[in-house]
């Protein structure tokens, strides 16, 4: 069988590649007789610069010469990644060749905010986006990355359910615990003392990634004279947030690493206690997954899709109980017992998502649907 992945840019999309390349390597593995291909839109040239005609270049590459290219491709299945690319199904709907897409979030739908806090030209980016989504009800199978997600998709678009079937995503395998050894070495390059918890929050700072509680919740710590530090991966503090760290005097309890490769993320997850996650939406929450593979304690939102990412591995409570997460981070301080029974479960709930059981599921997808062809 051959299979066309069709996949961002590198580099654009840092989750997307995690699931692109996650899908790639598990196919392989299940299905090693497969002829796996992976498309993608070609790079803007850089002698464009940050131009308006690269804005319009890298439009048209990504809306009609890249859909135009796969449209001609002899594939057996097409598998779109991203759901932000759903216009392939405008460009397929009439060719004989299936076509899969993975939906992770319908987030700019319920939260549009989020299109507003990251675009350049906001209204326009919106209306692309929309239009590229609604393009996923004309796919022959649309995967959802978790229950959540899947109940969205049906209760946004006029998709019915049996094309619809949830398949998780999974964690790499360099996702793992360190030796205390390491784990002292880490915490020493942070200059994080012993007896100081430390928090970690890894991501964006979209509005729904709810930052703004995560800091009340440092606050509140620090103010109760606990040795506390944030680590924040990622996205940087918007405006308002720097303005609550300067008047609360947070500054020397938080360092911002920035975007950080994966040996690096996977020495956070390691130097950290606690993984604080007080997400108002996740589609998934692959950081979550990441943390237990690492086995370090997870609190996570009891929203969206987290509780079920989660199990029973980790303490959830409701997004903006600051009072819930500073009581959860001092009992994972202070009851060694809890915070060993909390990496014991995590590690051993991560065994079951791998991108080898994920890609198995995905590749009996595409096996169904070649059959009902016949």
């Amino acid at each position: 069988m051959r299979i066309a992945i069709v996949r961002r840019a590198r580099g654009v999309s840092f989750s997307m590649d995690v699931y692109a390349d996650g899908i790639v390597h598990g196919l392989k593995a299940v299905r090693p007789q497969w002829d796996i291909l992976e498309l993608s839109p070609d790079a803007t040239p850089p002698y464009l610069g940050k131009s308006p005609i690269a804005g319009a270049w890298k439009y048209t590459e990504r809306y009609w010469r890249f859909p135009s290219r796969v449209k001609r491709l002899r594939a057996d299945i097409v598998h779109v990644v991203d759901h932000s690319d759903g216009h392939f199904g405008y460009w397929l709907q009439a060719a004989s060749t299936p076509l899969v897409v993975t939906c992770h979030d319908l987030i700019n739908f319920i939260q549009p905010e989020n299109i507003s806090d990251q675009a350049r030209f906001a209204p326009i980016s919106a209306a692309f986006w929309r239009l590229a989504v609604k393009g996923i009800c004309h796919a022959d199978r649309i995967l959802t990355v978790s229950d959540h997600t899947a109940k969205d998709v049906m209760r946004l678009l006029p998709i019915e359910p049996a094309r619809v079937t949830t398949i998780p995503n999974a964690v790499e395998p360099c996702f793992q615990t360190g030796s205390s050894y390491e784990i002292a070495a880490i915490r020493q390059q942070y200059k994080l003392a012993p007896e100081t918890i430390c928090l970690l929050n890894v991501g964006s700072n979209h509005p729904r990634k709810n930052m703004e509680t995560v800091l009340q919740a440092l606050r509140v710590l620090k103010e109760k004279g606990i040795s506390v530090h944030l680590l924040k991966s990622g996205a940087s503090f918007n405006a308002a947030q720097q303005a609550f760290i300067r008047t609360h005097h947070l500054s020397d309890v938080i360092t911002h690493v920035g975007r950080t490769p994966k040996d690096t993320l996977v020495k956070l997850y390691n130097a950290a206690d606690v993984l604080l996650t007080p997400s108002l939406y996740e589609g998934f929450g692959m950081t979550v997954l990441e943390a237990m593979a690492c086995g370090t304690p997870v609190i996570a939102s009891n929203v969206t899709s987290l509780p079920e990412v989660t199990g029973d591995a980790a303490v959830v409570v409701k997004p903006l109980d600051v009072g819930a997460i500073v009581q959860a981070v001092c009992r994972i301080r202070d009851d060694p017992a809890f915070r060993r029974s909390l990496i014991e479960k995590g590690l051993a709930r991560v065994q079951s998502f791998t991108w080898e059981c994920t890609a198995e599921r995905i590749a009996e997808v595409y096996e169904h649907l070649s059959d009902d062809l016949l």
